[in-house]
């Protein structure tokens, strides 16, 4: 006899932009310490729904922190009108299963999350300017001993001479550090306070205080 297994319930797609602001510790109930991360999230709104018969998928756009009417180009000020909203100075777009239902203009709270659920978190690493490879990539550096000459942080070879003669792509040497885009993932809601608009996330996530993150329903957690 076969059983035939029955699909996975497609988990609703929650998502919210906030602005880390920044990191404390909470205990549980065995007294063990927790780090956490607090996001302001506030209110955001739905500025655009995409549908699969328009646009062949399905995703919401939101919106998330107040900009003066002065600031917003006429364009982007006739895309907030047709949504019915004022203008937002954060906008992302999250893809959808399709299964949920948005509205233009429609607001989006702290309380779309649950405690316990499990979230990745986006954001923008903090710059760190140029770096040498040393603190980009972890080098060991040159010996500091037996006459080494002001060698102590350099690279080392960078390649061959006569063959290739060139360096090849990608290799690691000293550059620009930070400011990339970065993900954690299944990271855990600690709590929520729909009041004042406040989510706090267990551990750590990407970019500095007053950095704004995407919060969105896990993609591997359970």
């Amino acid at each position: 006899m076969t059983t035939q297994t029955q699909p996975a319930a497609a988990v609703p797609t929650r998502a919210l932009l906030g602005r880390k602001l920044g990191m404390t510790q909470v205990w549980d109930e065995d007294g063990k310490v927790i780090p956490i991360t607090v996001v302001q999230v506030d209110k955001n709104v739905v500025t655009q729904v995409r549908d699969q018969e328009t646009d062949g998928y399905t995703a919401i756009q939101i919106g998330f922190g107040q900009i003066d009417q002065r600031k917003v180009t006429k364009p982007l000020a006739g895309h907030f009108n047709k949504a019915g909203v004022s203008p937002r100075r954060h906008l992302v777009e999250v893809r959808t299963g399709g299964d949920d239902e948005f509205t233009l203009g429609q607001e989006l709270a702290a309380d779309i999350f649950e405690v316990g659920q499990k979230v990745d978190v986006t954001g923008k690493t903090k710059g760190k300017g140029f770096a040498g490879v040393m603190k980009r990539h972890g080098f060991a550096g040159v010996s500091a001993s037996h006459g080494a000459h002001r060698n102590h942080r350099k690279p080392g070879s960078i390649g061959a001479c006569a063959t290739p003669g060139r360096v090849f792509k990608g290799l690691r040497m000293a550059g620009r550090m930070g400011g990339d885009r970065r993900t954690i993932q299944n990271l855990k809601v600690q709590a929520v306070d729909a009041e004042k608009g406040i989510v706090l996330v267990t551990g750590a996530i990407p970019g500095p205080k007053g950095g704004i993150v995407l919060i969105r329903s896990a993609v591997k957690g359970a």
